[in-house]
């Protein structure tokens, strides 16, 4: 009878731990899966060099690469590889991809130049591949001969897009991102910077792309606190540890390797970063507010303007000049908590240039970015849809800055309050992100 007691104390306790160990592995280790996100690293037979640079020098070559995308719209390619080349010394190219656990063939890559150069040596640059078939390929890089080469020896581009192309406009993530195409040297105008955020907040921008290569300390501050709270995505840009970047447009007057800090690379690589997460992408500087003079915010703007022109992809800007040196002659907003914060205050500036129509006169652009294959600076290369510019009375940009055309009196220029519209919400939310990087502690009492 105790041997039969014993026996049962036994199997009960084997039962319970054969229990205990079911519940771990069946309930608890699924869990910590599932809350892991899957691994970007691709297999080990393409594991050697993966690029983590928005800027990667391309093995025996004076190219650079950039970032690469997943891009069918145009036939018989499926990868978009954007790139800065060296002008004078386009050679032919392989496509070589890391197919999910094996290496592909290689394919030939087709190189196309951008024609806006401006002059400069280096051009931004897209290389086309096909993906050769039974390749589910993750990451891409190019080789100078169609043999296979260690892949140790060569830099990886994860593909982008990959898992999001086809999904509808109405379900992405953004509705609208600016792309801000670069910051270099010590750029440090906040008050500017930090009003014009607060102010596309308001006409219901989601994100914004900024490319920075170097800004002024208290920028940086400012850029920090919006890229924590996930406003602003920032782009490392080290273009200036690779080449000789110019400050200006054109070869002729400014030198230097390529134009402006790489700017229409940055613009480009911007619209195919946005084009599966944002059904609109705003194309502008900095300094510059594409403001709606009709409607109350840009997505009621942009729902008049497609309802009118439905095959528009393209809808282009005029630019319209705020010079800085004329101020609001009540002082009603120059506001004593901004005097310490460097920078222009642009709910001063309420006087307007018209643009002289006898010389070309630039526009900025909103596009929806899976009908742009190139750009420019203020106009697109190569689309799929059509143009429209938008009237001066529905949309223009506002831009505080120098002055443009300087001979101006005060009498010939047109007063423009539209940032007083907003002013009652702009004001608090330009000193609340002020006060959290801690540049009103000394104005405030």
């Amino acid at each position: 009878m105790e041997l039969l007691k014993h026996f049962k104390k036994k199997l009960i306790l084997f039962f319970i731990t054969a229990l205990f160990l079911f519940l771990v592995f069946t309930v608890k280790t699924p869990s910590i899966y599932n809350s892991t996100p899957k691994s970007s690293v691709p297999p080990s037979a393409c594991s050697m060099r993966i690029s983590e640079q928005t800027i990667t020098p391309l093995n025996n070559t004076k190219h650079f690469l950039v970032s690469a995308y997943m891009d069918q719209r145009v036939k018989d390619f499926d990868i978009r590889i954007i790139g800065i080349f060296r002008r004078d010394s386009i050679q032919p190219l392989h496509c070589f991809f890391c197919c999910a656990g094996h290496l592909s063939k290689t394919t030939p890559a087709t190189i196309l130049q951008h024609p806006d150069n401006y002059g400069f040596p280096f051009v931004t640059t897209d290389v086309m591949c096909q993906i050769p078939q039974n390749c589910s390929a993750t990451h891409v890089t190019l080789l100078t001969t169609p043999d296979k080469q260690s892949p140790s020896n060569h830099p990886w581009l994860p593909i982008r897009n990959k898992d999001t192309v086809g999904q509808k406009e109405e379900n992405m993530q953004f509705d609208f991102t600016i792309c801000i195409s670069n910051l270099f040297g010590n750029y440090n105008n906040v008050l500017q910077f930090a009003q014009t955020l607060e102010m596309y907040k308001l006409l219901g921008v989601n994100r914004v792309v900024i490319y920075n290569t170097s800004c002024g300390p208290e920028l940086d501050r400012l850029l920090q606190s919006y890229s924590d709270e996930g406003f602003v995505e920032m782009v490392p840009w080290p273009i200036d540890k690779h080449l000789n970047p110019s400050r200006g447009w054109l070869h002729s007057q400014h030198g230097g390797d390529v134009h402006y800090f790489g700017q229409l690379t940055t613009l480009n690589e911007c619209i195919y970063r946005s084009m599966e997460r944002s059904r609109y992408v705003l194309l502008n500087d900095i300094d510059e507010i594409i403001m709606p003079y009709q409607h109350k915010d840009l997505m009621s703007l942009m729902n008049t303007l497609r309802n009118q022109h439905p095959n528009a992809g393209v809808f282009l800007i005029e630019n319209h000049i705020f010079p800085k040196k004329h101020f609001e002659p009540s002082g009603r907003f120059h506001l004593p908590q901004w005097n310490g914060v460097p920078g222009i205050n642009i709910l001063e500036h309420i006087y307007r240039e018209d643009p002289a129509r006898n010389i070309y006169h630039p526009y900025k652009m909103i596009v929806r970015p899976r009908m742009v294959e190139w750009t420019s600076v203020h106009e697109v290369i190569k689309n799929f849809g059509e143009r429209y510019k938008v009237p001066l009375d529905v949309c223009r940009i506002v831009h505080v800055r120098v002055a443009l055309q300087g001979s101006l009196t005060l009498e010939q220029l047109n007063v423009d309050k539209r940032l007083w519209d907003f002013q009652e919400k702009l004001i608090p939310n330009v000193d609340k992100v002020l006060k959290r990087v801690g540049m009103l502690k000394l104005t405030q009492n």
